[in-house]
């Protein structure tokens, strides 16, 4: 997913858009954008899949002025986009995921409609929505067509004259947050971006919100809707600690999963707790304080330079920053039983490749790997977070288990099964580390604290209650591979 925040200021807004858009530089790693308004707009992007957000902007910041702004860190799509519409010129930058973006593509060409931007051989998804909403009688109205034309998600940030539109995606995905600090207001992705730039939270939007905040203040043009499917990998992996997400912070939320994991393995003898660095360690501090066994740091991050090894695109770089950014420490390993908690296993391939094999060189006594989430199934159909079936550890892990590619993995996700037992056993023994266990998704559901029915959890289940499925319909687990 992308990261976006928003700022509108009785006075110049640049160094607030700069700094509250940088605390979103853990969500992507493709682009970087702003865009300013004042007597007109300023825009720049850059790419900064070598580089850091800030490091890349902050000249300009200094050049460009204005009293609103909208900022990006983009997993795929340079942004903000520019349109001179109907409505008048505006700036977006989005978050989501399109399903069904060729298809909506086809119909606008065939109106005959244009797309000047590309992004991979396809068409710019945030141009996409743009165009989306420009065939709307009104920006609301655009925006309220387009959720209803997408499969998937959209959360957006529209920058014209009037200020800046905040669109939470129609089923909440994604979250947007609203904060005010005196006379300026801020939209973000991350409340983690609001602390050190002093503001205060004052709403979380529902989904299929939309809200105009001005220098006047905050204008709801739209209700939202009280059915919500926030992504659950939020707290578990994709959002920063110090976030919080309709009310309920991710380092808490880790930590009680942690400490689920912990009841489950009082059959195991242990010498120290460990987390994969970063999003691992609030699991690992759960576990520790459950276990009542010392936390220790095996292997740590070294952080200059050393983004997420998951976010990239590419297999290549994503080993690359596997390989370099974690260090072992030796005098820590040698000789030790060590739990080692992870927020969740996608591909596996660093897990053995680049961190099993590690600690295993360092002379490890025992590993006991702890994801903190169930074995992923499915890819995300929503947020960008996993891409393909094939590529998938528990997939690899049926498929050669069964001898061929399955439909119905309901089995496999009962972690009750037979055959949910013979997959994780598959795919302990690939990472070759002494015991393999998940957590279960009750567990999951409970750490986060919201009811099930509130929580997306496609990637896990296969269940779908939301813009791809319609409403009041859910995919079963044979229904999503199909």
């Amino acid at each position: 997913m992308s990261g976006i925040f928003g700022v509108v200021s009785k006075e110049n807004c640049t160094d607030a858009l700069l700094y509250g858009t940088d605390y979103h530089s853990h969500l992507g790693t493709e682009y970087g954008g702003m865009a300013v308004l004042g007597e007109d707009f300023q825009r720049q992007i850059h790419d900064i899949s070598q580089s850091q957000f800030k490091s890349k902007f902050y000249e300009d910041s200094k050049r460009m002025k204005g009293n609103k702004g909208i900022g990006v860190i983009s997993d795929s799509n340079e942004q903000p986009m520019f349109l001179n519409s109907k409505f008048g010129p505006f700036c977006m930058v989005t978050s989501g995921l399109i399903e069904n973006s060729e298809q909506l593509t086809e119909k606008l060409l065939e109106k005959g409609i244009s797309f000047s931007e590309m992004a991979g051989g396809s068409v710019n998804v945030t141009e996409l929505i743009a165009k989306l909403i420009n065939t709307g009688k009104d920006l609301v109205d655009g925006i309220e067509k387009m959720f209803e034309a997408i499969e998937g998600s959209c959360s957006l940030l529209l920058l014209n004259k009037d200020g800046i539109y905040a669109a939470r995606d129609r089923w909440g995905y994604t979250p947007l947050i609203i904060g005010k600090r005196d006379d300026t207001w801020a939209i973000t992705a991350e409340t983690s971006a609001f602390p050190n730039n002093r503001f205060e939270i004052v709403k979380y939007l529902k989904p299929g919100e939309i809200i105009l905040v001005s220098e006047k203040g905050m204008t709801e043009k739209r209700s939202g809707r009280d059915k919500n499917q926030i992504c659950t990998f939020l707290w578990i992996y994709t959002g920063f600690p110090a976030s919080d997400y309709e009310g309920i912070n991710t380092e808490v939320v880790r930590e009680r999963c942690g400490k689920a994991l912990a009841k489950h393995d009082k059959d195991i003898e242990i010498d120290l707790v460990s987390g994969i660095p970063d999003s691992g360690l609030g699991h690992a501090f759960g576990y520790a304080m459950e276990s009542g066994k010392p936390m220790r740091r095996p292997l740590v991050k070294y952080t200059p330079g050393y983004g997420r090894s998951y976010t990239p695109p590419s297999q290549e770089t994503r080993d690359l920053i596997a390989t370099m950014k974690l260090i072992p420490v030796k005098e820590v390993i040698d000789g030790n039983r060590i739990v080692v908690c992870e927020d969740s296993i996608v591909r596996g391939t660093q897990l053995k490749n680049f961190t099993v094999k590690k600690l295993w060189d360092c002379g490890a006594k025992e590993i006991h790997v702890r994801p903190a989430c169930p074995p992923l199934m499915f890819p995300c159909k929503f947020c960008l977070s996993t891409r393909s079936i094939d590529e998938l550890a528990a997939r690899k892990a049926i498929k050669d288990i069964e001898g061929h590619d399955i439909e119905d993995v309901s089995e496999y996700i009962d972690e009750q099964s037979e055959k949910y037992k013979k997959m994780v056993q598959w795919i302990s023994d690939d990472l070759n580390v002494t015991t393999l266990r998940y957590q279960t998704i009750d567990d999951m559901v409970e750490a986060v604290g919201l009811p099930r029915e509130k929580l997306c959890t496609f990637c896990w289940t296969g269940e779908c209650p939301g813009s791809s499925c319609r409403e009041n319909k859910t995919k079963t687990a044979k229904a999503a591979v199909k």
